[in-house]
Order: C-alpha cells, then structure tokens, then sequence
C-alpha cells in the first residue's frame, strides 16, 4: 500500500509568532521551524499501517528549503522516503491554494492514501484534507481515532460531538487524524543516521504541473488586509462581593458580549 502523509513545517508554538510588514504573511524567519505537532500522529499512524499491512511511507511537505529538518524528522520516524514541494511562487498560499498545490503533486507521484493531522498549529483551518479529496475525486475520512485497512478499503472510527461514527469508504482515500488516535515514536539514534540516506525528491511547480497564477499571493483567495500587535495585558477587574456579586459577574460578561 502507498500511503502519503502531509506534513508541514510551523513555528514553535513555545516561541513569539509574527507577521511580515511587507506581505502581511507570517514571518517564518522570525522563530524557529518544527513539524507541526498534529502531523507526528499522522505519521505514526501511516508507520503503524505500514507495520500492518505492508508498503511504504512517502513525506510529502509543502515550504521553504528549511523545511527539510521536518522532512528528515518524519523519515527519523521511519517513512521511507519523501518529496519536498518547494519554490519561490508558492509562497503566500492560503488553505485553497495549498490544497491544489498538493493534489497536482499528488497526482504526480500517486498513492493509495493520504493521511493528514487534523489541523496545523498556525493556520488551523482545519480543512486541508477536505480540500485535497474534493481536488482528488476520492473519499474524504476525516477526524479519525482509529483506522483500518482492509482489501481495497478502509473504515475509522470519526470523533463528533455526540461520540463517535463508523464511516467505511474505498480506497484510494484521503483521511485526517486527531491526537489522541496514537503516541507518536521518538526517533531512534539508528533511525536519525538512516534518515541521511533516504530519499527526498524536489519538486517545483512546473513539475508538479501547478500554474503559478493559481498559487502564492496572487492566487490566495483569502488576504490579511491589516494586522496590529496586541496590546500589553491590563490588570483585570477586581469586583467585591456584597450581596450582589452574581449581577455584578452577569454584568461584565454582558458587556463583553459573552451573554
């Protein structure tokens, strides 16, 4: 079974994020690049159903050039081999633009399925799988806390308000996970020596075949028109309790809207 994970590079959540002044998109340069958090389970996720049912693991990443310490991260893990989607005309991209970039990169290189974490630490639209099955024509499994694979099709268990849905579809397929669905492994010392060695293949737009004017700022259907640093936080209002503290509570909660 061929099984793609889409990983993405984000900022380290520990560290202060910023917008560039120029373009108004994040300032990538302005804190370190890790993989996003949710990304390890899919990871692990797409390692365990390898285990399973054999096949490979392909990392498939859309960003700058640094964005291969997460590639070589996922491949520590134990996937196989990796594809870094990378070039200048990309940059900018919003969900939609992003989820088109990577379903022509998909169609290159092909899969049976393609896993996704639920979201990603900076954007968190949350909607990149469902875009990449609509773009793809295949069945969209999203939100899942556990997978299994059969012959030519694959059944999770999707996280809802109310509990849980069984939803089965054929393969191929394109499915989001949550965190709780596993615990990602620590990459080994053997495993971050043979992550060196693996391959990791480039591709630009042209071949990918993505028509630029559908990508980076020019083809982002969604813009940040201006952005301001939040104020420093003020002292918080201190209200004593003389008989009326639940009208004074219900008073500042309606004021700020939240009733």
């Amino acid at each position: 079974m061929n099984i793609v994970v889409c990983v993405k590079q984000v900022p380290d959540t520990a560290t202060e994020r910023k917008l560039r002044s120029d373009d108004k998109t994040l300032d990538r340069d302005a804190a370190d690049g890790v993989i996003n958090e949710l990304c390890e389970y899919a990871v692990e996720e797409a390692l365990r159903l390898k285990e399973a049912n054999g096949g490979e693991v392909t990392v498939l990443t859309m960003g700058p050039d640094k964005a291969t310490d997460t590639i070589r991260k996922a491949l520590a893990m134990g996937a196989d081999k990796a594809v870094h989607l990378v070039d200048p005309a990309l940059h900018g991209s919003d969900a939609l633009s992003t989820s088109y970039a990577l379903a022509q990169t998909l169609k290159k290189i092909g899969f049976d399925l393609v896993i996704l974490g639920s979201e990603s630490t900076d954007a968190r639209t949350g909607m990149l799988a469902a875009m990449l099955a609509e773009r793809l024509g295949v069945p969209q499994l999203t939100l899942a806390n556990k997978v299994e694979v059969g012959k030519g099709e694959i059944t999770v268990q999707r996280v809802t308000d109310y509990g849980f849905d069984k939803v089965a579809a054929t393969l191929p397929a394109v499915i989001s996970v949550v965190e709780k669905i596993n615990e990602p492994r620590y990459p080994s010392f053997k495993g971050i020596m043979a992550a060196k060695k693996k391959p990791v293949q480039t591709f630009g737009i042209a071949d990918a075949e993505i028509d630029a004017a559908l990508v980076g700022l020019a083809g982002a259907w969604s813009e940040v028109a201006d952005f301001a640093a939040a104020p420093p936080r003020a002292a918080g209002a201190v209200v004593k309790d003389e008989g009326d503290g639940g009208v004074k509570a219900a008073d500042f909660l309606t004021s700020k809207k939240f009733i």
